[in-house]
C-alpha cells in the first residue's frame, strides 16, 4: 500500500514497547516504529525533508506502520515476517541486534548461534529461521557483500568524490569495506573521505 514517506520528522519517543518517530507528510502525522539505528541517527528536524521507506502490517486488532532509512532493511524487515513464528517485535529485535547485510550473512552462512544474539530469539527459533530463508535470501536482489558499507551521507559523498577521481566502483567499495573498522564516526565525510584517500595512496 505505501512504499515510503517524504516529509519532516517532527517526534521522537522511546518507551517499553519500541521506538517511533512521527513523520508530518503534507500536514499528517505518520507514528513509525523504527529500529534503534534509524531511531538515533534520525534528527528531529521540522525544515529538512526526509525520506523513510515503509511497510504497513495488519491484525485483527491492530495496524502498523514501520519505517527504514533504506530499502534493504525494509525488505529483509518483509521477509522475516513470513516465517512462522517470527512477529514484527521478533523483526524488529534481529534488525536492531544486526544490520541487514549482516542478517542476510549469517543466514546465509548457517550461523545460528550468532542469530540468538538477539532479544528473546533462542536456537529453534534461530534454525527455523535459517531453514525458511536461506534459500530465499539466497535467489533475492539483496546486497550480501559490499553492503556492510553504512548507507551514510558520508560514505556516499566519499563514494562520489572518489569516481569524479577516476577510480572504479569495486575499488571503492573495496577501500571502504577496508577501513570500515577505523572509522570513528560514519557520518563524518572529511574521516571517510580523508582515510579512503590515504588506503588508496598505499
Amino acid at each position: 500500500m505505501f512504499d515510503y514517506l517524504k516529509g519532516y520528522v517532527t517526534d521522537k519517543r522511546k518507551s517499553a514497547k519500541g521506538t517511533y518517530l512521527t513523520v508530518d507528510v503534507a500536514g499528517v502525522g505518520y507514528l513509525l516504529e523504527v529500529v534503534e539505528r534509524d531511531f538515533i541517527n534520525t534528527y528531529v528536524n521540522e525544515n529538512a525533508v526526509q525520506k523513510l521507506y515503509v511497510l504497513l502490517t495488519h491484525r485483527e486488532d491492530a495496524m502498523s506502520l514501520y519505517g527504514f532509512s533504506n530499502k534493504e532493511t525494509r525488505d529483509i524487515f518483509q521477509i522475516l515476517l513470513s516465517v512462522s513464528g517470527v512477529g514484527a517485535k521478533m523483526a524488529i529485535a534481529l534488525l536492531n541486534e544486526f544490520d541487514a547485510c549482516d542478517l542476510i550473512s549469517l543466514v546465509i552462512d548457517g550461523d545460528f548461534k550468532e542469530l540468538t544474539r538477539a532479544k528473546g530469539v533462542g536456537p529453534k527459533l534461530a534454525q527455523k529461521i535459517i531453514l525458511e530463508l536461506k534459500d530465499k535470501l539466497m535467489k533475492t536482489e539483496l546486497p550480501k557483500t559490499s553492503c556492510k558499507i553504512p548507507q551514510s551521507q558520508a560514505f556516499e559523498d566519499t563514494q562520489a568524490i572518489l569516481l569524479s577521481l577516476g577510480y572504479e566502483e569495486k575499488e571503492i567499495e573495496d577501500t571502504l569495506a577496508k577501513i570500515l573498522p577505523t572509522i570513528e564516526d560514519s557520518s563524518n565525510s572529511e574521516e571517510v573521505i580523508r582515510k579512503a584517500l590515504t588506503c588508496l595512496s598505499m
